[in-house]
């Protein structure tokens, strides 16, 4: 699920109880860049996952350091 930013708590719901035995969910997505209006780095569904399911046994979260945007685009994140 690239994008997962974009998501609302209720999508991640329904993604994740409909996951059958040995599936494996890739979510990605930087929380502080919601594009939509209704959704903010706390609110969204990305965040509601980390948030409700961290500390789960079959649950692995990456935090990646680093960017892979361009100067540009990280300026504009922080900027807009």
């Amino acid at each position: 699920m690239d994008e997962a930013k974009n998501l609302t708590p209720h999508e991640v719901m329904m993604i994740i109880t409909r996951a059958v035995e040995r599936a494996k969910i890739v979510f990605t997505g930087d929380i502080r860049q919601t594009d939509l209006r209704y959704l903010d780095s706390l609110s969204n569904g990305l965040s509601y996952l980390i948030n409700h399911i961290a500390g789960q046994s079959i649950y692995i979260y990456v935090k990646l350091e680093k960017s892979g945007r361009s100067p540009l685009a990280d300026l504009a994140s922080e900027l807009l």
